[in-house]
């Protein structure tokens, strides 16, 4: 078993099928499979073996796909770094995975401190040029495009993804050979990719939704991957109409600013298919959506400690405001504090079993034990499941504002406000109170030439929630913290709030 293999069968099957399209240029699976055997010929050369470490501190570019691939036909194990870290960042994630290359681009060579980071022996260029550094096609022309693929064992690690680190330190989170092979395949066969499919890709691969649901999973399929560099609107969606994309992957921050554009210069009609990840879609939103497009943003639930995809909005029946149920051979429950399943339609944490379920975090027994206790990976959301086994998501465990011991959770509030019409965007979030403990707040994105006060804001919660859910403050601002992929970072909102309350 090995992960490239994918590569290697798409490569004798249909060598000149395009494998990723990016910017214009077309990389076809028997280009990607021999350049990936020169790499991986190369890495050995160059001291690489089985479980060794490689890092890829790249952006979105073809190169890492090659290297990626590379690396696992060696059987080492792809360390991926978030592209926007600096220094520090990139030097504990380096000396936490100990990678002996690492892969990067002119650009971002100066944030990998190379004399702190002991383990690197080689850095390699994919993109730019710096005098003494090595050349990702030096690489290339010097390895054997003949080499195949190392047979590996189905539990050998071929990947560390880290955690976001919204709660301390990132985590290595640790992915096997099995868990991402049987993981993709689950993806292609969920969401019905096609080898005659454009699968676009704008989302981080570093990232683990778009590294194995869109990059692995297009390879598997035979499909071709459209990558883009970053979500530019105006480029992507121009894009889509050129290279006829059919398959479209996005974050729901994301389709808010979408529903909120004038889409009518652009012909996006080779578009058969939209799937939402890395956050909970918004009820209204997903809404929306299917009322002006007439097809559903289907959605899937995961963790980066389950490869992600563990649950799935049916192609049969989809329901909104569900992240569906659980997919061949995964299970799924809600538990108490007591790791004891509860009553259907209560709420609990959700719980995932299934063989996309992580070994372990890399070099932490203690929190593997505690992630995987009694054999359930326990996500950290919270969540209930109706009677025919569709999940709904709460919220997140860390997320729930305690406001005079009464739960409140910034999902439902937030389900409310993008009901109104003035509102564009929005985070719910707590903040310290000294008589309640917690309080509600809100910080909002108006969508353009609307206009909503406060008091406005916080009567239309107060007409429609419990009163204790109402925001006690609400602040218009004109963009939201967010990371990376897209995802709405509460934590910073909070942690300015904690700042505001803390004493002078």
């Amino acid at each position: 078993m090995n992960i490239a293999e994918h590569v290697e069968r798409a490569a004798r099957r249909e060598p000149d099928h395009a494998a990723v399209v990016f910017e214009g240029k077309v990389l076809t699976y028997g280009v990607l499979d021999s350049c990936a055997s020169a790499l991986a010929d190369s890495l050995i050369k160059h001291g690489v073996h089985r479980g060794d470490r490689v890092a890829l501190y790249l952006p979105n570019i073809p190169a890492f796909a090659l290297a990626y691939v590379a690396i696992q036909k060696v059987g080492a194990i792809a360390v991926s770094i978030n592209s926007i870290f600096k220094q520090d960042e990139v030097r504990y994630i380096v000396n936490d995975s100990r990678p002996k290359v690492l892969f990067t681009t002119a650009e971002l060579l100066p944030n990998v401190p190379r004399p702190h980071c002991p383990s690197i022996e080689h850095t390699v260029l994919c993109e730019g040029r710096e005098p003494d550094e090595i050349a990702l096609e030096t690489w290339l022309d010097k390895g054997s495009a003949s080499l195949r693929a190392n047979n590996m064992q189905p539990d050998d690690p071929a990947a560390l993804l880290y955690s976001s680190g919204t709660t301390g330190f990132p985590k290595g989170v640790t992915l096997t050979h099995n868990n991402i092979v049987t993981n993709i395949r689950t993806a292609a066969k969920y969401s019905g990719y096609r080898p005659e499919d454009r699968l676009a890709c704008f989302l981080p691969l570093f990232h683990v939704f778009a590294q194995n649901y869109i990059m692995n999973g297009c390879f598997e399929a035979g499909a071709t991957m459209v990558l883009f560099r970053r979500f530019v609107p105006d480029e992507v969606l121009a894009t889509v109409h050129r290279q006829k994309v059919t398959m479209f992957f996005a974050v729901p921050t994301i389709y808010i600013a979408l529903l909120n554009m004038d889409l009518a210069k652009y012909d996006l009609s080779s578009i058969r298919y939209e799937f939402s990840a890395a956050a909970t879609m918004p009820q209204e939103i997903s809404r929306r959506w299917t009322e002006r497009f007439g097809r559903p943003i289907y959605e899937g639930y995961g963790l980066t400690e389950c490869s992600p995809f563990a649950a799935y909005n049916h192609l049969v029946t989809h329901r909104f405001g569900s992240v569906g149920t659980a997919v061949e051979n995964f299970d799924i429950r809600i538990f108490d504090e007591n790791d004891q399943a509860v009553p259907v339609g209560e709420w609990g944490e959700i719980a995932i079993r299934g063989p996309g379920v992580m070994k372990g975090y890399w070099g932490k027994p203690e929190d593997t034990d505690r992630a995987l206790r009694g054999g359930w990976l326990h996500s950290g959301d919270i969540g209930r499941m109706d009677e025919d086994g569709y999940v709904f998501i709460v919220d997140r465990v860390k997320d729930m504002i305690n406001v005079s011991g009464f739960k409140v959770w910034p999902a439902e509030v937030e389900h409310v406000l993008y009901r109104h019409p003035a509102v564009k965007e929005i985070a719910v979030y707590g903040a310290p109170d000294a008589v309640k403990g917690e309080q509600v707040r809100a910080a909002i994105v108006l969508k353009e030439e609307q206009h909503a006060t406060e008091d406005g804001i916080v009567q239309y919660c107060r007409d429609h929630l419990a009163v204790y859910k109402a925001p006690a403050k609400v602040e218009f601002v004109k963009e939201l913290p967010k990371s990376a992929t897209g995802k709405i970072l509460k934590r910073v909102l909070r942690d300015q709030a904690a700042g505001e309350s803390a004493p002078g």
